[in-house]
């Protein structure tokens, strides 16, 4: 084993090793885009098909069909536990659905899933939280200690899936928040340049997708919705529930108002652009403001018994020396 070691720390064997590592990295870099899945396409294709079923609903209704905007969800098991125990009404589904639109989820399907998730998750992880404490810490928890954490488990259960969405919607918000302000520019460019909403939110939505795929995907199916609702309101206000962004919801406000009152369209969106501008640049400089707070504690921990160390180490060493 010592010799093993030995010949293993030479510097021969340290270089080759490194060498190695270095072209292995270097093809992994080169390679890895290659790999990876083009997820503005998938998503473009998810709202193509978005398209469709709206184009299908339209045909319905001047058809004189009672069709519905949203698809019915097929009538599996967890449809049937769903509508069975009334979980609609338990858990609020039409808040439940606003959320899990706000995360990119806006079929049916999800919503039946989350549901059916609030109710199967606090009995799971109950029930896992119930045999490994029984198991494992048999011997050294008391049966009110396995009780009170089986409690814990199945609180936190109940929880955890809305904990979950809440962390997806704001991952997406945050995407689109940060893309907005370079889209909000391009839709003003287009709009004076002489293009109308639809086609100047279509090159916007391709323009800004390697950005930020939630957004081209929103404002992509607000086109299809511009083109097949009749109402043109509902179709903006729809872009406003979907992203639940204060920014987004004024830009909607102004273009409700543009195609209401037939007000010049470019104004409102260079105030609106200028403004979100501001605004981020207000939100920077509070966070600047708010870092030398932050890095107090980890200077005190970090940095000052360094600071100590050397400064008074010298001197100690010096004095340890003289007794």
């Amino acid at each position: 084993m010592i010799n093993l070691l030995s010949s293993l720390l030479h510097v021969e064997v340290l270089i080759t090793a490194l060498v190695g590592f270095a072209a292995f990295g270097t093809v992994l870099t080169i390679a890895a885009p290659y790999f990876e899945n083009d997820k503005l396409s998938a998503r473009i294709k998810v709202v193509s098909l978005e398209r469709d079923r709206l184009r299908a609903q339209q045909k319905a209704q001047l058809a004189g069909s009672e069709t519905k905007l949203r698809d019915r969800p097929r009538r599996g098991l967890v449809s049937q536990i769903v509508e069975s125990l009334n979980l609609r009404s338990v858990f609020e589904a039409e808040n439940s659905r606003e959320a899990l639109r706000q995360a990119g989820m806006r079929s049916e399907r999800h919503l039946v899933t989350f549901l059916a998730l609030r109710l199967i998750t606090p009995l799971f992880v109950a029930l896992l939280v119930f045999v490994y404490s029984s198991t494992v810490f048999a011997d050294r928890v008391p049966p009110q200690m396995r009780m009170v954490a089986t409690m814990v488990g199945l609180v936190f259960g109940f929880y955890l899936p809305s904990i979950i969405l809440k962390n997806l919607k704001t991952r997406r918000q945050d995407s689109i928040r940060r893309a907005w302000s370079d889209a909000l520019d391009l839709l003003l460019i287009c709009v004076e340049s002489g293009m109308s909403i639809e086609p100047a939110m279509q090159r916007v939505s391709r323009e800004i997708g390697s950005g930020s795929v939630a957004l081209a995907e929103e404002l992509t199916l607000t086109v299809a919705e511009l083109s097949y609702l009749q109402d043109r309101r509902k179709a903006f206000e729809n872009l406003g529930k979907r992203t639940g962004l204060p920014t987004v919801k004024s830009v909607v406000t102004s273009l409700i108002q543009s195609e209401r009152y037939g007000t010049p369209l470019g104004t409102a969106l260079r105030v609106l652009a200028q403004e979100n501008r501001d605004a981020r640049m207000a939100e920077a400089e509070r966070k600047a403001a708010a870092l030398p707070p932050k890095l107090t504690v980890p200077m005190i921990m970090f940095f000052l018994p360094v600071i100590f160390v050397i400064i008074l180490g010298p001197s100690v060493i010096l004095v340890m020396k003289l007794h």
